[in-house]
Order: structure tokens, then sequence, then C-alpha cells
């Protein structure tokens, strides 16, 4: 090979490998594997977060597993996972622990009836029921039948439903009706996927979902078979317009104008050991920044902005 055609060579060599480079996108240069675990209230979310962060970070693998505010907290302060998912306020002994916290987004917990009950559209939906009614029912695991609740001669007896799993949405249920989960009367069944299908099987019966197992995500409908309870909040007798929860945007706008209290509503937290490394930090940036734009199509509530800057002060920003 002569010396010019070796010059011709080089030069194109450099060409490519220049064009390569150009080609190369800052997310293709992060890469490694992201362990997540935890509560059903988030794990959509999560989900949602994990697919538009691969798109522009291919090389980063991230896996996302459900199965409980309290496997999400045991999981991350053991290091078997580098973020944790909880839908509960942390707990002063896991901060004890070096949990190193910070919220995400915000959503809340709804008391849910079978789409047959007999007496959903001329009473329950109309008139809803007044906390006492869900404390003797969840609390006092007190038998009562439909009639007595709505005031009516039905005499198909209620069948209550909690959960088997330790879990934020039994927690902050409970915390709301002046208990802890381990006070919840009821059949007890496992995540929120389960709590959802029990109730909608059984015409007599009620349960408790988060946002995103109470309402579907592109309807804005309660899910199929179950219908919201809607509390009445006031105690005048009659579901006013701010108490509706038909649908998942009048749901969302009693969250955030604070007529659905809190509890029920409350934030939704990822949890570490000490605090996120690495590739994970990288990605809780990103969702406490770029991430944010998907919250409301998930079906969650944003944070305030206020919010997002303390906790991403907590990263040194």
């Amino acid at each position: 090979m002569n010396i010019n055609k070796l010059l011709t060579f080089f030069i194109l060599f450099m060409i490519i490998t220049l064009l390569t480079g150009c080609n190369e996108t800052p997310g293709q240069k992060e890469e490694g594997t992201i362990r997540v675990s935890g509560a059903w209230a988030l794990y959509p979310m999560m989900v949602k977060w994990a697919e538009e962060f691969q798109k522009i970070h291919p090389s980063v693998r991230i896996d996302v597993s459900a199965g409980g505010a309290g496997k999400g907290v045991t999981d991350a302060l053991s290091g078997m996972v580098d973020i944790g998912m909880v839908s509960r306020d942390i707990k002063k002994e896991e901060i004890e622990k070096g949990a190193f916290y910070i919220p995400l987004v915000k959503d809340a917990v709804f008391p849910t009836i079978n789409e047959k009950n007999p007496l959903i559209e001329k009473d329950l939906l109309k008139k809803g029921v007044k906390k006492q009614v869900i404390v003797d029912l969840w609390i006092k695991g007190k038998s009562m039948t439909w009639g007595e609740v709505s005031g009516t001669d039905c005499k198909d007896k209620i069948q209550v439903y909690t959960r088997s799993d330790a879990c934020g949405a039994a927690e902050i249920w409970a915390k709301y009706l002046g208990g802890d989960q381990e006070d919840l009367k009821g059949i007890a069944v496992y995540g929120d996927p389960g709590l959802t299908e029990a109730v909608s099987k059984d015409p007599a019966g009620t349960g408790y979902n988060n946002l995103g197992y109470a309402y579907d995500i592109k309807t804005g409908l309660p899910i199929k078979g179950i219908r919201i309870l809607p509390l009445d909040l006031n105690e005048n007798g009659k579901i006013d317009e701010d108490e509706d929860l038909s649908t998942k945007d009048k749901a969302m706008k009693a969250i955030i104008s604070g007529v659905y209290p809190s509890p029920p509503a409350r934030n939704l937290y990822i949890i570490s050991k000490e605090k996120f490394n690495g590739i994970s930090e990288e990605f809780v940036r990103w969702i406490l920044t770029d991430g944010q734009k998907y919250v409301v199509e998930a079906g969650y509530i944003n944070l305030q902005k206020e919010q997002i800057r303390e906790n991403l002060k907590k990263f040194g920003n």
C-alpha cells in the first residue's frame, strides 16, 4: 500500500471516528442497573419514569417491583435495592437506621364499593357516608347492613375488605380513622390490584384503593367493577359538588383544594440507605426535574415547586 492510499485510509478513519463521536448522546454514557421496590401506590408512576429515563439512557436498566411500602423500606435499608417506594410517612426508627428520603408526588386513598351495589345510584352516590360509618366498619368491626348505612330497608350485609400486606394505603386509611393498620378489620387481601378485584366480585363488598388503582388512567372513570364511595365530609346529608369523586379529575381537584383531607391524601416517598448514589442519584434528579412532566399524565399530583427545590437542595443543588 503506497503513501497516498495510507493517507486516504487514515483520513477516512478519522472522519468516521469524529462522526461517531458527534452522534453519541449524553444519555448513552450512563450505564448500570437501578433496583426499585416497594409501594403499590407509587409503582405505576415509577414504571413510567423508568420507561422515559431509559429512552434517553438506553444503557441503564431499571428493575421496578411492587410489594408494599413495608417491603420498600426493608429492601432499601438492607441494601437489596437502590430505591424503596413508600406510601406513608417515614417512621422515626427508620430515620435512626439511616433512611434518606424525599417526597416525589401526591395521591390519596379512597373507599370503594361494588358497581352492582343495589343502593349505588339512588342513595350511596348522592348521600355518601359519614366518617363514623367507616370507623364502625373498619376499626370497630361492627356488623352492618347497607340499609343501615343508607337509611333504607336493604338487608344486604356489608362485607369489609382490607389489606394483608404491610402497606402505606392501609396505614394511611387507618390513620384517617384513628388507628393503625393492625386495627383494621375485614377480609385481608394482598396488594392494591387484589383489593380492587375482591370488591369488584362482591356486590356487598367495600374496600379502599390508592388513586392509581381506583381510577382507570385512560378513561378517568373508576376501574371496571367498582365505584368510589364518596364521603359526606361536612355531614350535611348529601354529596356537594366539591365532594364528588365520580371521576379522577374531580378526585384530584378535591385533593389539591384540600376538601379531601390529608390523611387519607398524602405524599409518596422514595427512600435509600444514607443517600442515593451514582446512576440512581441521576435518576432521582431527573424525576425531580424533567420527570415531573409525566406526573399528571400518569394520574398523580405534582409537588409544589418549593418542595421540589427543597428536595434538590438535599443533593447540593
